[in-house]
């Protein structure tokens, strides 16, 4: 990785208060003494971590804004190398002057512009982070929620970390039994048997199943769920938009085909992120001669086919129609699907849920309210979220699939002990193979390849 010292406006774009330049580097005493040398040449060196109010001037001396000067000394600082942090007014042109004056004192030294992640990925090859804790870093600061929020904050503490690095470290306890063995051909098998290899590893398959579903959990509260309202004309679908959203946003009158594009507002549902798409009425017979009408029927199937769960939205006071299962054949398969039936106000049902062979069915009104939380309750069941309180780490979908991968070896490790007359070198091997998936969530074991894709999706300045 190209360590050259890097600089960056770490404050979001646009006016404020305050506005943070931050530099990392392995010395920066040159640009310190170019920017501070003139006017404030008393205050050099900086101590670290002591805050100063300096004056920040262009290469003329000419003044630029005042505000607060911070010096972290390697390696007790964010990214484990030197960092300088300037803190002033956060004008866009106040900062964009202030950097420009940075990088011209620092380019005797190479300083540069930062990459969207730099500072976070020297943190995690100075390890001063693992890769779940700068994930988490990025995690954090996208939150939509709350719960998602505080989850975030724990898998930046080392929570999560902490209990892969238990796991890890449990598979190379076995390992080193199982492979120790290996040395002793005539007594390996009797060896592992009475060391209980077996419990184990069925100890091991266990700890991992608990911590893939606390993970599952978090990387709902982190990815959230998209779910689109379908059905026909004038069943309620906006109203419903409306009463799970708890606000107006979706246009509602007694004329068919009033929506003619998606309508999509975001929601949280026990501190998990739900994304609402309402769409236009379908019309399996296409029979409209309203070109936008078309085109609105034709995003909505194509959002129907990107949701995690669709929505049927029926009228209950009509019944099942002939068209209504013709839009349910035509729903993709293996996307989970809710037959909402509405307006039970006119039909003289009961707010209910029931579950009917592979169909889940929510009767409600979207008139009076009643029904409801039955389906929020109904959303969140469907998800997978199975506890009432929040997560304690926020997971992403590679920390899943590695857990995945690693459960996988495991079971086939299972298979081979459970033999009479184990192979212990294929076990040993399943064991290593689980062992590296594992490693890979906390960058233990990573391709540069990786770190490119995770790191470059974080925002420029952290």
């Amino acid at each position: 990785m190209d360590s050259s010292p890097i600089i960056a406006i770490a404050t979001a774009p646009g006016r404020g208060g305050v506005g943070i330049i931050r530099i990392s580097g392995k010395d920066l005493s040159p640009v310190m003494q170019k920017l501070f040398g003139a006017l404030s040449p008393s205050v050099l060196p900086l101590t670290p971590r002591h805050a100063y109010y300096l004056p920040f001037s262009d290469h003329e001396n000419n003044l630029i804004d005042k505000g607060i000067v911070l010096y972290f000394k390697a390696p007790h600082s964010y990214t484990g190398e030197e960092v300088l942090e300037l803190q002033g007014h956060g004008g866009p042109i106040v900062l964009q002057m202030l950097q420009e004056r940075c990088l011209e004192a620092g380019k005797t030294i190479g300083l540069r512009l930062a990459e969207p992640g730099e500072f976070t990925r020297r943190a995690f090859m100075n390890d001063k982070l693992d890769l779940a804790q700068a994930e988490a870093v990025a995690d954090l600061i996208e939150a939509t929620t709350e719960a998602a929020a505080r989850s975030a904050s724990r898998s930046l503490s080392g929570v999560f970390s902490r209990e892969i690095h238990e796991l890890v470290d449990q598979i190379v306890q076995l390992r080193a039994l199982v492979e120790s063995s290996l040395d002793f051909p005539e007594e390996d098998i009797e060896f592992v048997q009475k060391a209980n290899a077996s419990g184990r590893l069925a100890s091991i398959r266990e700890l991992l199943e608990n911590i893939f579903v606390q993970a599952a959990q978090g990387a709902l509260l982190r990815e959230g769920l998209h779910v689109v309202l379908a059905g026909q004309v004038n069943v309620g679908k906006s109203s419903l938009l409306n009463k799970l959203a708890g606000n107006n946003v979706a246009i509602v009158t007694p004329i068919a085909g009033t929506t003619r594009d998606k309508v999509v507002e975001t929601i949280q549902i026990n501190g998990v992120p739900i994304t609402l798409i309402d769409t236009a009425g379908l019309r399996t017979d296409q029979d409209t001669s309203d070109e936008v009408e078309k085109i609105g029927i034709e995003r909505a199937w194509g959002e129907i086919s990107r949701a995690d769960i669709i929505l049927h939205l029926l009228d209950a006071s009509q019944g099942p129609t002939r068209n209504d299962e013709k839009v349910a054949a035509e729903f993709p398969d293996g996307i989970p699907v809710i037959q909402v039936w509405n307006k039970i106000d006119l039909s003289g049902h009961r707010p209910s849920v029931d579950h009917i062979l592979d169909t889940t069915q929510v009767y409600l009104s979207t008139h009076d309210g009643s029904g409801i939380d039955l389906l929020r309750d109904e959303l969140l069941r469907i998800a997978g979220w199975h506890q009432t309180g929040e997560s304690n780490y926020l997971a992403r979908e590679r920390h899943l699939v590695a857990m995945k991968v690693a459960g996988e070896h495991l079971a086939i490790a299972s298979q081979q002990i459970a033999q009479e007359k184990p192979a212990l070198d294929l076990l040993a091997e399943e064991l290593r193979l689980a062992q590296d998936a594992l490693n890979s969530i906390t960058g233990n074991f990573s391709s540069d390849d990786l770190l490119g894709v995770i790191f470059s999706r974080f925002c420029i300045g952290k």
